[in-house]
């Protein structure tokens, strides 16, 4: 008593302490103290004083302890409920977390608003941490108050359009919690499930997976519809005899009519095409999960490939065994030849537990046919031998159940089984005394000897359901051994009161069947054995000789039944069906609680039956919102430019057209000639000793031509603070300097913001140019490549010359790249490739040239190559190419379309569609792709700068050394370089 008293002292004055290492070492203490499962909820009062603790480390151990022992000490919960609210706001992500979890677990109906606003707040929270907390809240809370559902269902729609993976998994759970059956919250979000799947950690793959089976299964056809139609038993079907073949050719062409062509939904394919990288997860569940999800999904023909993940869980832990073999013993039953390559995999070993011996023993029988039935009663003769007895009872079961179904062998099993008869454990022969029993039913006639045999075992056998076994086998056929029934029946009427009631039972049938076929050697032993079973404790038999009296010992008193009693007691029998007892099993979805315990367990949500006609499958479309800036957001050209008014990017009167857009092109090119003249001149000023004294020269001739421009100057500069004053001010005076003289250059360029524009320029100022070479400095310089990876693939396979660039050097190469649109495998052969020919595209000159080529890599003709269902980004326009015909086996065909990105770098998407399939493809540009090539010489871009005389008096204010040159492959280089800016 004492010890309960002051137990945990220590600790509680750890927890009093105000020195934060003492409180997290007690912490840690107590939360060691519960993952060891030992009881620390004397503890509370001391731990809830410390939810305050500024300390992280500690606070977040006090959250653990609470959100443990919260339901049990409600309480003293509640006495810290505005802590919680105030850690609900900490910036700390884990501490809000972990505040929310808390709060949560009070199962107190007072605080329901507060957990509701919490959750609310939480769900709009930036840390993805947070909006997953609040998900687990959610079914928390509605367990708690079912009656805040609508309000819960309002937050899960809100997550369920979480983008971030940590969020998924826990919304789904949430979503199955509380509504299940709002499928209409799943539509706009499915296309994104099925893409983040492989992402969402293990947990939430499963939880997805499952609810997506059951959303499939309302919105998707039935894949197998043509094949179920042909096949009315596919077990049947799959190991049909020649003559059932010839039945089912002759009836094929009638079921051919009814039959539809059946086009499996996108999102369909979407959802396996996803799901099969997650065969290969580390994760048995998330494996059974997948494969669930193909059994009832999957065409037949793809079903095959879950069969090597299950075996390969099958290597895994004794627990994971069972619950796999428990789903391919269902499996196999009605596709039994997707696990036959497999077969050793189920052979039993000598170190496995009996309940896995005898689902691999389920799973063999379910498998064994014609071809393999020799391999699988070698094994199962090796079984027998087994010293486990529930184990070779199962083993001789599934002989007879082989015998049963494959007609070749049941010779050759009975007379196995018969040999069995004289083994010396008791068990084996019990148990194949019950078999022989249920195979000769089948042929009894061809069978009296083993009659006889077992007639004779009736004296050593004590198991009772064999000594039943074997008397109603005599007595049923007791026509073809009429010397030894009454025999065994003058044995068993002696012994009448030690036996079990199953074998009274059996012994009153035996003598009222003899009554019938012998009345004159049984009349008598008949008579004395219904007289011991009219004073039998148990009120069965005695009921059954009441009732067997009066049928067959005809009375004045006995009605008309009695006339029949010969047709009633012998009467042919069917032979009895020695079925799996997995067969009715797949009603249940596999891989779940109620598939593994055969009875529907708590919470378990049917899976939904096919619907025979296709829902709309556009609830699943989604309006893309652009992520892109304002002003490529515009419907038309004409917006955009009235866009270009409000936000002036060289000058104020921008959206006008003619001539002006053409002088602002002129102000872009030659503000960016000046700009990489004074980086080089600068560069090379920096490595002489009187760059100082330059640059103030250059900074005083600025400000003296500033005058001219001061408000321009100004606007530009609030715009570009993080660019250098210098930059500013003489960017300011070349342009309001160009702006005098308006002479149309070049096409106006797509719009963008300034602090892009000069960030690009500053990256192209900065080019190595291959002939410069910097004035001597003393020290050495290290250089660097000032290139980045994207203008370096931007510029790749482009010429340099003097000469004007014609366009057809700019026709696809080997220098160009190309791109993937479908690979060979998942175009059925079928391979496209396309590149951006960087020609101008003639039917509509504002669109970019898309060069695409087909190989048709199969052996048969490819036909109707066309493209469909374009789905594109507001503003974006597709010009598709002219349909192919007929693509030849071994050809490749190119053809080209157009595709106007409205200034952007989102992807078109569209369908590539043949005669027979669809695939969905998409073509994202890169960057420079998107610029509109110009061609000047060197004489026209000498000619053009000499009409800019601000840009060359300006450039003529800087001393350029003697060993600075700018060569005319520097220029050409230039010249070409801004032409494709441009």
């Amino acid at each position: 008593f004492l010890f309960y008293i002051f137990r945990h002292d220590d600790l509680k004055e750890m927890l009093d302490s105000n020195k934060d290492s003492l409180k997290l070492e007690a912490m840690k203490r107590i939360v060691a103290m519960i993952a060891r499962g030992k009881n620390a909820s004397d503890l509370f009062p001391a731990v809830v004083k410390n939810v305050a603790c500024k300390n992280i480390e500690v606070k977040k151990l006090v959250y653990v302890y609470l959100v443990r022992y919260a339901e049990e000490q409600q309480d003293l919960a509640l006495l810290s409920i505005s802590t919680f609210q105030r850690g609900l706001k900490d910036p700390n992500q884990l501490i809000r977390a972990s505040a929310l979890r808390v709060l949560s677990s009070i199962r107190v109906t007072i605080i329901v608003p507060i957990m509701m606003l919490a959750i609310k707040e939480a769900a709009s929270d930036m840390s993805p941490y947070v909006r997953k907390t609040a998900a687990h809240a959610i079914p928390k809370l509605h367990s708690l108050d079912p009656e805040q559902k609508d309000q819960l269902i309002e937050v899960i729609e809100k997550l369920l359009a979480d983008k971030t993976t940590l969020v998924a998994g826990s919304v789904v759970m949430a979503f199955e919690e509380v509504c299940p059956d709002r499928i209409d919250l799943i539509h706009k979000n499915y296309r994104k499930l099925c893409n983040l799947l492989i992402d969402v950690e293990e947990w939430g793959q499963v939880v997805i997976i499952n609810m997506l089976t059951r959303y499939a299964r309302t919105q998707f056809l039935n894949p197998n519809i043509n094949e179920s139609l042909l096949e009315e038993n596919s077990e049947k079907a799959f190991y049909a005899s020649d003559d059932e073949e010839e039945e089912d050719k002759k009836a094929e062409p009638a079921t051919l009519a009814k039959r539809k062509p059946y086009v499996m939904d996108p999102d369909h394919r979407l959802l396996l095409r996803n799901t099969k990288p997650l065969l290969q997860s580390r994760n048995a569940a998330v494996v059974m999960a997948v494969a669930q999800l193909y059994f009832h999904l999957a065409p037949k023909a793809e079903v095959g490939i879950i069969a090597k993940a299950l075996v390969r869980l099958m290597r895994s832990h004794s627990e994971v065994q069972y619950v796999v073999l428990q789903n391919v013993a269902t499996m196999s039953i009605k596709r039994r030849g997707m696990f036959e390559p497999y077969l050793k995999s189920f052979y039993i070993r000598s170190t496995d537990p009996t309940q896995i011996k005898v689902l691999k023993l389920e799973v063999l029988t379910n498998l064994a046919n014609e071809t393999n039935i020799s391999t699988i009663l070698r094994e199962f003769q090796t079984y027998i031998k087994s010293m486990d007895k529930d184990f070779v009872a199962a083993s001789i079961q599934a002989i007879g159940r082989c015998a049963t179904n494959i007609g070749e062998v049941r010779d050759t099993c009975l007379n196995g089984l018969v040999q069995l008869l004289s083994n010396r454990d008791e068990l084996v022969v019990a148990e194949s005394v019950v078999v022989i029993k249920k195979l000769l039913q089948m042929q009894p006639e061809q069978h009296s000897d083993i009659i006889k045999h077992m007639a004779k075992l009736i004296d050593n056998i004590q198991v009772p359901m064999a000594r039943a076994s074997i008397l109603w086998l005599i007595g049923e056929y007791c026509e073809h051994v009429p010397k030894i029934a009454p025999d065994v029946l003058r044995k068993m009427a002696k012994s009448f009161t030690n036996e079990e009631d199953i074998v009274k039972l059996q012994i009153i049938n035996l003598a009222a069947k003899l009554y019938l076929t012998n009345s004159k050697q049984s009349k008598l032993l008949t008579q004395y054995v219904l007289n011991l079973a009219k004073y039998d404790q148990n009120y069965d038999i005695r009921d059954r000789a009441r009732f067997i009296r009066q049928l067959i010992v005809p009375t004045d008193k006995s009605g008309a039944l009695s006339k029949y009693a010969k047709k009633l007691f012998l009467a042919l029998k069917p032979a009895p069906v020695l079925e799996s007892p997995f067969k009715d099993r797949d009603h249940f979805q596999l891989g779940s609680l109620s598939h593994l315990l055969n009875a529907k367990a708590a919470g378990y949500q049917e899976l939904p039956n096919w619907p025979e006609s296709a829902p709309d499958p556009s609830v699943r479309n989604v309006e893309v919102k652009d992520s892109i800036p304002d002003w490529s957001k515009c419907s038309s050209r004409k917006d955009r430019k009235e866009k270009k008014v409000e936000k002036p990017f060289y000058s104020d009167s921008e959206g006008e057209s003619g001539p002006t857009e053409s002088a602002d092109s002129g102000n872009f090119l030659i503000s960016l000639f000046h700009r990489m003249s004074h980086v080089l001149l600068h560069h090379s000023h920096s490595e002489q000793s009187s760059s100082a004294e330059d640059r103030k020269r250059g900074r005083k001739a600025v400000k003296n031509q500033k005058s001219a421009s001061e408000s321009e100057s100004e606007s530009e500069s609030s715009e570009s603070e993080e660019e250098s004053e210098e930059e500013s001010e003489e960017e300011s005076e070349s342009d309001t300097n160009v702006r005098k003289k308006r002479t149309p250059v070049l096409k106006q360029p797509p719009k963008q913001s300034k602090k892009e524009s000069k960030k690009e320029t500053q990256e192209m100022s900065l080019l190595d140019l291959d002939d410069y070479e910097p004035a001597p400095a003393s020290a050495s310089v290290t250089p660097v490549n000032f290139l980045s990876s994207s203008l370096v693939s931007d510029l790749e396979g482009l010429s340099l010359t003097d000469t004007i660039l014609a366009p057809t050097t700019l026709a696809p190469s080997g220098s160009i790249k190309m791109y993937e649109l479908l690979h060979r495998i998942k175009g059925e052969g079928l391979a496209v490739e396309y590149c951006f020919s960087r020609q101008p595209f003639s039917p509509e000159p504002n669109m970019v040239a898309v060069q695409i080529q087909f190989t048709n890599n199969t052996n048969s003709e490819t036909k109707n190559l066309h493209i469909e269902d374009p789905r594109l980004q507001s503003g974006m326009r597709i010009r598709e190419f002219a349909e192919i015909d007929v693509l030849a086996a071994g050809e490749s065909v190119t053809v080209v379309m157009g595709i106007d990105f409205c200034d952007s770098t989102q992807a078109a998407n569209f369908q590539l569609c043949t005669h027979t399939r669809k695939f969905f493809v998409s073509i994202q540009p890169p960057v420079g792709e998107l610029m509109t090539p110009a061609f000047l010489t060197e004489n026209d871009f000498k000619k053009e700068q000499g009409e800019r005389t601000s840009a060359l008096s300006r450039f003529n204010t800087h001393s350029c050394p003697s060993d600075c040159s700018f060569s005319s492959k520097h220029l050409s280089f230039f010249s070409f370089y801004v032409a494709v800016s441009l």
